[in-house]
């Protein structure tokens, strides 16, 4: 629980003798200490917080403007943000808007609205592409270290080999709140050095904090997990797709999502399904191969499913994709979509963690041949047309494949706070696309000042 951010609200509403008292009452729910000890604690939270408030009427406006944010009057979860969805890609653009304004320079920047970024360097006369990649843990792995760390390492990795890049090094960020068990600090870390010793990849550096410092009560574990890798070669980005090219997939056994699914469902056994590193695999089989360079794309069905993958493509490179439903079932692992087809969960809406690769036809054949000699399952699912839409074709016939508003609902709660986009959604838009471009003109006069001296 946040003390803090309930104590901000309250304070808007409540007297502060009864905002004391129930934070005293919050503070024993969680600590084993004295109601006199826990009383001064809320008084303390109450003091720090309003003197935070003073800050309105400071006579120095432009501090004022530093100290706050620009508002959008938008909440995460109504916007859905994190759930990898319609809202969710909305809101990243604009973030990558943010990047972009910086003027710095980048090979690939978030504007691309790829698995990692890119920076060129040059060493020796030798160009060296080095890119980056940071993922999150599932939120709903707090309770589950080792499969959290398991899962983000993979992840970041994976978003490294898809942008072509060896993977070198790892870096782990680790936030556990106040009540935590120290014991998910190690379990977490284990999780990650199993990524590490099965890709030889090592874990080289990481912070440990605590969730919000004395201000969050409860054993939340938050954390996220950095990659690095380098190639030769300049990487395999979306934008890179053309027409004509065939679209390939390696088969899907899930990752963090399909794992929170498989534990909130009762599902144990099929999170061993989750245990694997052919993604990996198959990406060291092209790299080794030398096959990189003549792929022209590649990507991890992850963020809202294949959904998700193919309407960023699209949009990226404002060609057309179209896929066959019944090829691409065929490589979701069985057991994955034996449960998600029980649960009534959309398998091209979740994600698989497969990898699509999107190449010639000849570079196809020679991919399909070392990744199946690497013990990994891939086949055709479709090609890349001009039409500028992805499409599906199903049993039934041709339908246009969009991204959900959020990914496909995949356990109870997501379920009942649904995937419909809200019908003031455009209204959210803007309120959103006002706040950052607001974040952008405070950078900027922040910058200049700072500068100026």
């Amino acid at each position: 629980m946040d003390i803090e951010g309930f104590t901000r609200q309250a304070l808007k509403e409540d007297e502060e003798k009864l905002i004391q008292e129930r934070l005293k009452d919050k503070i024993l729910e969680y600590k084993n200490i004295s109601p006199e000890r826990a009383a001064d604690m809320a008084g303390a939270v109450i003091d720090e917080v309003k003197s935070t408030l003073k800050i309105k009427d400071h006579p120095d406006k432009d501090l004022q403007e530093l100290i706050g944010y620009p508002g959008a009057g938008v909440a995460m979860g109504e916007m859905g943000v994190g759930s990898r969805g319609e809202g969710d890609f909305f809101v990243h653009r604009r973030i990558a808007d943010i990047v972009k304004s910086t003027h710095t320079d980048a090979f690939i920047n978030p504007t691309a609205q790829d698995d990692g970024g890119v920076v060129q360097s040059r060493l020796e006369r030798e160009e060296v592409y080095i890119t980056t990649a940071v993922d999150g843990i599932h939120s709903r792995l707090s309770e589950y270290p080792f499969l959290g760390g398991f899962h983000v390492a993979r992840a970041a990795m994976r978003d490294v080999c898809v942008m072509g890049a060896d993977p070198v090094a790892l870096l782990s960020d680790l936030h556990l709140a106040d009540d935590g068990d120290v014991g998910k600090l190690f379990d977490y870390t284990a999780g990650v050095c199993a990524v590490s010793e099965l890709t030889g990849v090592p874990l080289v550096a990481g912070s440990t904090l605590r969730v919000g410092g004395d201000m969050v009560l409860g054993d939340r574990l938050v954390s996220a997990v950095g990659a690095v890798g380098i190639s030769a070669h300049p990487p395999t980005a979306r934008k890179e797709a053309r027409v004509g090219d065939v679209i390939l997939l390696t088969e899907g056994s899930g990752g963090g999502t399909i794992t929170t699914t498989a534990i909130y469902h009762g599902l144990f056994d099929v999170v061993w399904e989750t245990m694997d590193i052919s993604f990996i695999k198959a990406s060291e089989a092209i790299l080794k191969a030398g096959l990189l360079p003549q792929v022209h794309a590649m990507t991890d069905v992850t963020n809202g499913g294949l959904r998700g993958d193919a309407h960023e493509i699209s949009q990226t490179t404002g060609l057309g994709l179209e896929f066959h439903e019944d090829k691409i079932r065929e490589l979701v692992n069985p057991k994955v979509l034996e449960m998600l087809e029980m649960l009534d969960v959309d398998p091209l809406g979740v994600s698989v963690d497969s990898l699509m690769i999107i190449a010639t036809e000849e570079v196809a054949q020679e991919v399909e041949e070392v990744v199946r000699m690497a013990g990994v399952k891939i086949a055709r699912i479709g090609s890349v047309d001009d039409t500028g839409v992805p499409r599906i074709l199903t049993s039934t016939g041709e339908v246009e494949l969009r991204p959900l508003f959020r990914e496909a609902a995949y356990t109870k709660i997501k379920k009942l706070v649904g995937d419909v986009q809200p019908e003031d959604f455009q209204k959210m838009k803007e309120k959103v696309e006002k706040a950052a471009l607001e974040a952008i003109e405070k950078k900027d006069k922040i910058v200049d000042r700072v500068r100026k001296g």
